[in-house]
């Protein structure tokens, strides 16, 4: 990613500008949300960072829920890589799109996120589960985010897909390098290979469609059309990326408040009724995108002059952390009553897998908790967080009594 860019434009004003990389927020590397709580505490609604090539950002809910997430004539999803000169070779569709283009792309793919469909991938979801957990039980610990939170979310996309298996080690890793790059180029590398990979798998369903979401992309008209190859190739990439990074993410936060905090843990051993709400209360609390919108008309908002080109990265996490819109938003309450945040969006981009993140989370609540009650983190073990786009644990280990 570029580093730091001491130009600032001039109708940026000094007083909205922070040294501050959002996606590197100081203390970030031991407690994520808290340190970008501290930056929501300490900048303005709206400031200027002068990294990734210099941009906005929004870090407030009333701001990202109602007018940054939803306002597509303002603000538009055509470019969402920070610098807009490091963008892709071609398209993520459909989210690097905007209406009435979007609502078309996103057709596609909305029949694997319906209430029937989500029920099939639930059952898969907790075998899966199940086997996970039985799999490590014995040993006493496990290492949470590659023997589980990984495991989940790409055995959902390999069924929603119909890919092999076998292929799901090579997939996981080019995904996270989408997210997670060390640098633009090894970013397109690894897309030239993810893309190298689906052409393959695109031009056997073309030839040889089947039921699966892949299959839909490859033969699927759009406005009377086929989608083009690189389209297609654009569309598979990005459930793959999508489908893979949030859930994984969600899933080491809500493990890792488990192990540090039994009253909670035991509170949802002993009911677990209160699962569903406090599924979306850790929802709440942990939130991990920073997703980004290309400012596409001269305006002001909030006394804040906003010009045609500038970028603002949506720290959409930072709605759940908004003592504005939930009192003492660190603290999880398993009985909060459930308030719209813009953890998976709003508007016409909200992410169409919502629904379904939240039910593998759901499934590893109920079935982890009724197996392994009680656990923290192993002794001796400090947890490695990432930073970026997302925010993620990359290793976690979590131990037990057996």
């Amino acid at each position: 990613m570029a580093g730091k860019n001491p130009v600032i434009p001039p109708h940026v004003p000094a007083s909205l500008v922070r040294d501050i990389d959002i996606y590197a927020p100081p203390g970030g590397a031991d407690d994520y949300h808290l340190a970008m709580k501290q930056v929501q505490d300490t900048c303005p609604d709206i400031f200027w960072s002068p990294y990734q090539g210099g941009h906005w950002v929004s870090v407030r809910g009333e701001d990202l829920y109602r007018q940054f997430l939803p306002k597509y004539e303002l603000y538009s999803s055509r470019i969402l890589s920070v610098p807009k000169e490091e963008a892709l070779p071609y398209r993520l569709l459909p989210i690097e799109s905007d209406p009435p283009e979007h609502t078309q792309f996103r057709a596609l793919i909305a029949p694997w996120f319906t209430p029937k469909a989500i029920g099939d991938l639930e059952r898969k979801a907790r075998e899966l589960t199940i086997t996970l957990i039985e799999g490590f039980k014995g040993r006493g610990q496990c290492e949470f985010v590659t023997e589980f939170a990984q495991h989940l979310p790409i055995a959902i996309f390999m069924s929603l897909v119909d890919l092999p298996w076998s292929d799901r080690e090579y997939l996981m890793g080019l995904a996270e390098r989408q997210v997670y790059q060390k640098s633009h180029e090894d970013r397109l590398d690894s897309l030239g290979k993810m893309q190298q990979y689906l052409a393959v798998k695109l031009a056997e369903r073309r030839a040889k469609p089947g039921s699966d979401m892949l299959s839909r992309i490859a033969t699927e008209r759009v406005n009377g059309r086929l989608l083009t190859e690189i389209e297609q190739a654009g569309m598979a990439t990005l459930v793959l990326i999508g489908g893979l990074d949030t859930v994984a993410s969600m899933l080491g936060f809500v493990a890792s408040f488990l192990a540090r905090n039994p009253v909670h843990r035991r509170q949802l051993v002993e009911e677990p009724g209160l699962i569903p709400n406090a599924l979306e209360e850790l929802i709440r609390r942990h939130g991990v995108a920073q997703p980004s919108r290309l400012i596409v008309k001269d305006h002001e908002y909030k006394g804040v002059q906003l010009k045609a080109g500038d970028q603002i990265i949506l720290s959409t996490m930072m709605h759940g952390l908004d003592e504005r819109e939930f009192p003492e938003p660190l603290k999880v309450d398993f009985r909060r009553k459930i308030e719209p945040h813009s953890n998976f969006g709003n508007g016409p981009h909200r992410c169409p897998g919502s629904f379904l993140a939240r039910t593998e989370i759901k499934v590893y609540l109920q079935e982890w908790l009724q197996r392994i009650p009680e656990f923290s983190i192993k002794a001796g073990e400090k947890p490695i967080i990432r930073t970026g786009v997302n925010g993620s644990f990359c290793r976690l280990v979590l131990a037990w009594s057996t």
